[in-house]
Order: structure tokens, then C-alpha cells, then sequence
């Protein structure tokens, strides 16, 4: 049987009368993703499925140029390859259908799914053995592409875990010249100490990003890009569970978040904007809020704009970004700066916790004034822009004796601002000193007007 003959199936005999004529089969309208299971995997058996904005849920099955020439490709709008990582049970990737109906929906675009899932079934070693092959496979499909007039700056290549190193190796035989990829929590295992010829990097395309939401498991946690989005530090994304019980979620939900979060900056207009900062405590304490070094004040986010929105020629490399995202889609948050003012040092550090307040949603954080200094900061993500948070709310922490209760007071001036921060515009301060005794709450109406 020649190879491929089984994807159509049994042939469909039917009588035709005393004639006995058979009907000419036909190749099916769509194909779907291969199932494979522990005994069948490593073989790899790869399929090309084209998908169109007339027809976004149907897959045509392209395996050369009469294909692609037959089919509904257009070769005047960009291309889009979507790759998938290691699939421990041969099945197809569940999150597949939703992505190609976003990317569809985002640009007017040629959507190609790459299925291996016969080459990144079994054990993750033999998956990873397979990169190579796939990548060249990959890599002459494009060529036929590229024959019929396709342009390399416009392919865009977006990979899932391993699938993000098989795009870098692709874009590595195109001498980077491969418009984008996006890299969608690239893998760690085998490739945080590898070559930069074996994984992603920044010279596999003209703008290369990555998405990094499980550093401590199964992603890479060196940036691969120009720019690398630390999603909430780069590990333990809100929502993920914590504990080994929870099974499956525990070991794929931080690892998986990364697909979701560029899903939902595909459907919705909610920007999931970063910051470069030194490190993720330097951000979240307040060091890092406008993107002057090194984008010029133009803050990176994450989906389809060009370059992520960076205006800025030549892209630095490797830049690590930061931002933080809420525990469910569409994930986006409002971050601000809060600052406080004592009126006088003391001899000790200064605890204060900060809440804003809005339609039964709160956020918190908390902001440490050090001893013999006045001024303390921090980044709080909340839910809503400013003009819709209705109170903060202030407690001065103290660890108070179980036999007295702490009367200590202390009076400041509170300020916050919008990031990015890019002048003292946006700053708006409240009125009145704020008065603080120890563990006891205050409530404050926050008035900033939307614009």
C-alpha cells in the first residue's frame, strides 16, 4: 500500500445495478489530526492541513504543489504554521480547533497546522530525536510555498513546546530570513544547555519571541528571543494547582497556560503589555514601569502586531520582560504603581498593605518602607482600569504582643499611576494624609476620572 493510501480510509464499494461499475473515490473534504498510541508512535508520519478564512474548520490536506495549487491557499496574504509539542498519548492536542479559529479570526492569513503526533508519541526522548527530520520536512513543504510566489517575511511560525525548537531549527535552514516565531513556553528538557543551532533563538527570524509560564518544570528558563515574556516571574501562573494530587493539571496547567494566554490576546482587545526589568522582584517592586531601556517607551505585548509593538531598529536580544495576568481568560490586568510617603523615618522597616477595591474585586499588595527611609513602592495588577477602582483601602502591619495591642501610628501620602509610567501626568495622589494605626484598616475613595 503506497505510503499515506490508509488516511482515506476503507474504499466505499456500491453496487451500481447489474453493471457492476464502481465510482471513482474521492479524497475527503477534510482531514482531521492523526491518532496514535504508544505501539504506533516515533514513526513520523506527518500531515500538512490547511485552513482559510472561508472555511476555518475544515482542514485540506496538502502534501505537494498540485495541493497546495488545488487548494484554497492564497499566496498573496501571510502564512501562518502552527507546530505542536510532545503528545504523551498520541492524541490530537485538544486546544488545536479554538487556536486555528482565533488565528483565523485575528488576520487574514493561510492557517497550516503541522500534525506529528505519530513522531511525538510515545516517550519524550524519541519525540525529541525526531526534531531533525521534522524540521526538514517542514522546511521543504515551505520551499514548495515559496515556489509559488510566498514571500519569507511573511511566514510566521508559532510553536508549542517542543514544536517551538522544531520553528527555530526551520528558521535556522532559512539563515533566519523567516518573517516571525513565536515560541509558546519553549521546552526545557534537552535544550536549556543545547546548541544554538539544536533550539530557538534570535537568529532564527527576523523577530523572534517567546512566552515562558512554566521555567521550574517543563520549559526552557533562558530567553530564546528578542524578547522573552515572563508570564507572573515565568512560573506558578494563578489559577494552576499547586499540589501533586491534582494529577495531570498539576504536571501541564503552568506549561499550557502560555497557548491560552496567546489565545486570548487573539480574542480579545485587553493588551497583555510587559515591562523589561533586571529581574521579576525588581518589577513587582517598582524599578521597572515605562520600557525606556531598551525599547524607547515602546512596552512589548503579546499577539499578532508587528514586532509586539516594539518600534525600535535594531531589536536587541535575549531581553526578558515581564508582566502579570489574573488566574482565567482573558487573563489581561491593569497594572499601577502605588507609592507611599511617611511624613517621618523610623527606626524600623514600614509594612503597609495596599487593596484596591472594585465591583466585589480586590487586589493587594503590599508595600515595604525600609527603616531610616520615606518613600516605599510597588506594582499591583488589578482587574479594572483605574477610573473603575472606587476605594484603597491601607493597613500598617505590625506584629502585635498577644497581652497589648500596638497603638503605633503613622501618617503619609499615597500616589499611584497607570503603567507604563512615561511622565507625572498620569500620577494622581490623594488629597489628605493618609492616618494609620496599627492593624487597623482605612478605607479611601479613589476618584480618577476615565479617559
Amino acid at each position: 500500500m503506497p505510503p499515506g493510501l490508509w488516511l482515506w480510509g476503507p474504499l466505499l464499494w456500491l453496487s451500481t445495478g447489474s453493471s457492476g461499475n464502481v465510482p471513482p473515490t474521492t479524497q475527503p473534504k477534510c482531514t482531521d489530526f492523526q491518532n496514535a498510541n504508544l505501539l504506533q508512535g516515533t514513526n513520523l508520519r506527518v500531515q500538512f492541513l490547511l485552513f482559510t478564512p472561508p472555511d476555518p474548520s475544515c482542514g485540506q490536506l496538502v502534501k505537494g504543489s498540485s495541493d497546495i495549487q488545488n487548494s484554497k491557499f492564497n499566496a498573496t496574504l501571510g502564512t501562518k504554521l502552527l507546530i505542536h509539542g510532545f503528545r504523551a498519548l498520541g492524541t490530537k492536542p485538544s486546544w488545536t480547533d479554538t487556536f486555528i479559529r482565533a488565528l483565523l479570526r485575528a488576520a487574514d492569513a493561510n492557517v497550516i497546522a503541522v500534525d506529528w503526533v505519530y513522531g511525538s508519541t510515545g516517550v519524550y526522548f524519541s519525540a525529541v530525536e525526531n526534531v531533525v527530520k521534522l524540521s526538514l520536512e517542514i522546511s521543504r513543504f515551505l520551499s514548495q510555498l515559496l515556489e509559488l510566489g510566498v514571500s519569507e517575511s511573511s511566514i510566521h511560525i508559532i510553536g508549542v513546546s517542543l514544536g517551538a525548537h522544531v520553528g527555530g531549527m526551520v528558521g535556522h535552514f532559512y539563515k533566519g530570513q523567516l518573517g516571525r516565531i513565536t515560541g509558546l513556553d519553549p521546552a526545557g528538557p534537552e535544550y536549556t544547555r543545547a546548541s544554538l543551532e539544536e533550539r530557538l533563538d534570535a537568529g532564527d527570524a527576523l523577530f523572534v519571541e517567546a512566552i515562558h509560564t512554566d521555567t521550574d518544570n517543563l520549559g526552557i528558563r533562558i530567553p530564546v528571543g528578542h524578547v522573552d515574556y515572563f508570564v507572573n516571574g515565568g512560573q506558578d501562573q494563578p489559577g494552576c494547582p499547586r499540589f501533586f494530587h491534582a494529577g495531570y493539571s498539576y504536571l501541564i496547567c503552568d506549561h499550557m497556560r502560555a497557548v491560552h494566554l496567546y489565545i486570548s490576546a487573539l480574542e480579545n482587545s485587553c493588551p497583555l503589555m510587559a515591562f523589561p526589568c533586571a529581574s521579576y522582584k525588581a518589577f513587582l517592586d517598582g524599578n521597572c514601569l515605562d520600557c525606556f531601556n531598551p525599547f524607547l517607551l515602546s512596552c512589548p505585548r503579546i499577539g499578532l502586531e508587528e514586532k509586539g509593538g516594539i518600534k525600535l531598529e535594531p531589536l536587541p536580544k535575549g531581553v526578558r520582560v515581564y508582566l502579570l495576568t489574573t488566574a482565567r481568560a482573558p487573563y489581561c490586568v491593569h497594572p499601577s504603581l502605588v507609592e507611599f510617603y511617611l511624613q517621618e523615618t523610623r527606626k524600623k522597616d514600614t509594612s503597609i498593605e495596599i487593596t484596591f477595591l472594585s465591583s466585589n474585586i480586590t487586589s493587594t499588595v503590599k508595600i515595604i518602607i525600609p527603616k531610616q527611609q520615606l518613600q516605599g513602592r510597588a506594582v499591583i495588577a488589578h482587574p479594572y482600569p483605574q477610573c473603575q477602582i472606587n476605594q484603597v483601602k491601607f493597613k500598617f502591619q505590625v506584629s502585635s504582643r498577644v497581652w497589648r495591642k500596638d497603638k503605633t501610628t503613622i501618617v503619609g501620602k499615597f500616589c499611584t499611576a497607570p503603567l507604563p509610567v512615561n511622565d507625572s501626568k498620569n500620577t494622581v495622589c490623594l488629597p489628605e494624609p493618609v492616618n494609620l494605626q496599627a492593624n487597623v484598616p482605612v478605607l479611601q475613595d479613589l476618584k480618577i476620572a476615565c479617559v
